[in-house]
């Protein structure tokens, strides 16, 4: 671990430090899930006093660049930099809406996805992905909650876009997902099962049109299902 000689500018001194801690995990010199040395190695390292590293810490904390597990140390995040909820959803009210509205921002985004997964994806990637596809139709059979295995399906392909920004996108878009699937009941079921299998089909035929055209249907199924619950709802008196 190196530390640089901190610098007169107008940062705050902790936030030079946290900076630099920030620069040596984007760097590598620090894993995700690694634990970082503690304070007092922190603090010789760089020549700071003990309370400068923890404030350093805490911005690193809210940043979701480390995180602080009780009697263990601090560790670097297993997803840096990103939040559960960066932009504010959970506060949203109208949650039927907010699934109608993430599902458009959905639609612009992962029919591309698809079809960049569907250039690039080698075979473990396709294999994963039959993988993830299967998982939900398992828990669509046995009548469970499939959300986990439904984000993880299109997480999957995100990663097979080998696009280094989408996989830190996807996330905060799948916010949708949940919001999605409680707003339609989970009644997409068979739908579900039938388009993820086109999308998957696609990928693994390297046909990036079929994939995004798959992708395009199964966006515009449950954006169709969406606004006629939407629509339901507003006409119930």
């Amino acid at each position: 671990m190196k530390l640089e000689t901190i610098q007169n500018n107008e940062k705050p001194l902790a936030e030079q430090i946290a900076d630099q801690i920030a620069n040596l995990i984007a760097e590598n010199t620090f894993q995700k899930g690694e634990r970082l040395p503690n304070e007092f190695q922190l603090a010789r390292a760089v020549g700071v006093g003990r309370g400068t590293i923890r404030e350093a810490i805490k911005i690193l904390v809210s940043r979701n660049i480390v995180e602080i597990r009780r009697g263990l140390g601090t560790f670097v995040s297993e997803k840096t930099g990103l939040t559960d909820d960066p932009l504010g959803l959970n506060f949203v009210e109208d949650k039927s809406r907010l699934a109608l509205d993430l599902m458009e921002v959905r639609t612009m985004i992962e029919p591309d996805i698809a079809a960049l997964a569907a250039m690039r994806a080698s075979k473990e990637d396709v294999k994963k992905i039959r993988q993830s596809c299967l998982a939900v139709e398992e828990k669509i059979r046995q009548n469970q909650d499939f959300v986990t295995e439904d984000i993880a399906f299109h997480e999957t392909i995100a990663r097979s876009s080998k696009n280094q920004v989408v996989p830190n996108v996807i996330p905060v878009i799948h916010s949708a997902i949940r919001e999605q699937i409680k707003a339609t009941n989970a009644n997409l079921t068979e739908k579900t099962i039938a388009t993820h299998r086109a999308i998957t089909t696609a990928i693994a035929e390297k046909n990036p049109h079929a994939a995004k055209e798959a992708m395009l249907e199964h966006m515009r199924y449950n954006q169709e299902h969406i606004e006629k619950l939407i629509k339901a709802r507003s006409n119930t008196p």
